[in-house]
């Protein structure tokens, strides 16, 4: 039987209800003819939760044992699921990351799957089983229970369903799809109804809460679709982008087109003077890791995500202490970005969000580019109406296609 792939957020398995009709969805997919490979976030804030629990304990704490903690959350999760699943009748077993063969590197709190050995798996679908994996969690190859960072359940689940040949892997959370922006900023965002990978990249690193950029990395290396659904949505149809969004490589769109608006709030721009070596060993020794890195001469620009700044006072204080006036942290500026494929084959995109920007008042301090991105550092405080901007330029009132 051809084999698909359910990844559930947290909010889907919130609680013991919520819990139930995942479970009923899961054993409708196996009646309808899939072997069934589940993935599950921990339930609902329970990740939070402990993370504030060990900030009682430890202002710092250990990474380590950080990951030993926050990987209880999603072995719950699975526990309870696998439980659901057998009272509708289904034949379930749970495993977590490291029985399920998800091997990482051995960073803790956002490692990085290198090898997925799905040999177990193999085996229970075999056995005409429904497999429960706990996301978000890994083993390096010195045996360390690791987790793999924001969106890591993503990331397990597209990358088990690479490892195994699925036919889609289907992420379930509380919103259909992937929108133009965050309908929560703006009102008038629209679903999207199919992404390339290379888009769903760039909105995941420039800070939409969608699809974990590893995990598209995943299926752009083995083609595998990844449908993003609601958990309540039925299962997917002849056409999965009625009602969801569709990841796949060619998706029909005019060049240059602008897909999305995203923005990140939380970040620190390093600016520093001299000799990079130094610097960049330094911030390595803290497992600081850059979005955005330019160097001219000796004069260097980090764009750094605060999400990956785990401990931040030490840090500061190793950077004075060697570097001292030569390096600034900014610390008032906020990242937006528009994405889409093409969309600097000129500078006219460029030239039309700026403007657009600098009538409102919001002067960018800086802008930086892909093949697929364009970001405007912003003053923070402006961020979301600067968001607002930019969706009626480019999403709202569409110019002509950029020859």
């Amino acid at each position: 039987m051809p084999i698909v792939v359910q990844k559930y957020g947290g909010s889907s398995v919130a609680d013991v209800s919520r819990i139930r009709k995942v479970a009923e969805r899961v054993v409708r997919t196996r009646r309808e003819g899939h072997d069934v490979v589940v993935v599950v976030s921990a339930m609902g804030k329970t990740t939070d939760d402990l993370l504030a629990l060990a900030k009682q304990v430890s202002p710092n704490p250990s990474r380590r044992e950080l990951d030993m903690l926050l990987t209880s959350g999603e072995r719950i999760a699975m526990a309870l699921l696998s439980m659901a699943i057998r009272e509708l009748g289904g034949d379930a077993i749970s495993f977590t990351g490291s029985q399920s063969g998800i091997i990482t590197n051995d960073r803790h709190v956002d490692a990085r799957i290198i090898e997925v050995r799905p040999f177990r798996v193999q085996d229970e679908l075999a056995r005409g089983k429904i497999v429960v994996i706990a996301g978000y969690q890994g083993v390096s190859y010195r045996r360390e229970v690791t987790t793999l960072g924001r969106g890591g359940s993503d990331t397990t689940a597209v990358a088990m369903a690479a490892a195994l040949g699925a036919e889609y892997c289907e992420i379930c959370s509380d919103v259909d799809g992937v929108y133009t922006a965050d309908p929560r900023v703006v009102p008038a965002a629209r679903r999207i109804g199919t992404l390339t990978y290379e888009e769903t990249q760039e909105l995941a690193e420039s800070g939409a809460k969608v699809l974990n950029a590893q995990a598209v990395e995943f299926a752009k290396e083995t083609g595998i679709a990844i449908y993003a659904r609601a958990t309540t949505s039925p299962l997917p149809g002849p056409d999965p982008s009625a009602d969801g969004t569709v990841v796949r490589r060619y998706p029909p769109r005019l060049p240059a087109t602008v897909v999305g608006v995203a923005s990140e709030r939380d970040v620190l721009v390093l600016e520093a003077t001299g000799p990079a070596d130094e610097l960049l060993a330094l911030l390595d020794s803290h497992g600081v890791s850059g979005k955005q890195l330019h160097q001219i001469d000796d004069r260097l620009t980090l764009v750094i995500s605060r999400e990956n700044l785990h401990d931040e006072p030490r840090v500061r204080e190793a950077l004075a202490g060697q570097s001292g006036n030569r390096v600034r942290l900014v610390d008032d500026l906020g990242a937006l970005s528009v994405v889409g494929t093409g969309i600097n084959a000129s500078f006219s995109n460029l030239r039309r969000g700026s403007a657009a920007l600098t009538a409102a008042g919001i002067l960018p301090r800086g802008v930086a580019t892909s093949s697929f991105r364009i970001t405007w550092m912003v003053d923070r405080a402006r961020l979301t109406e600067a968001v607002r901007i930019l969706h009626v330029t480019f999403i709202e009132q569409p110019g002509p296609p950029v020859p």
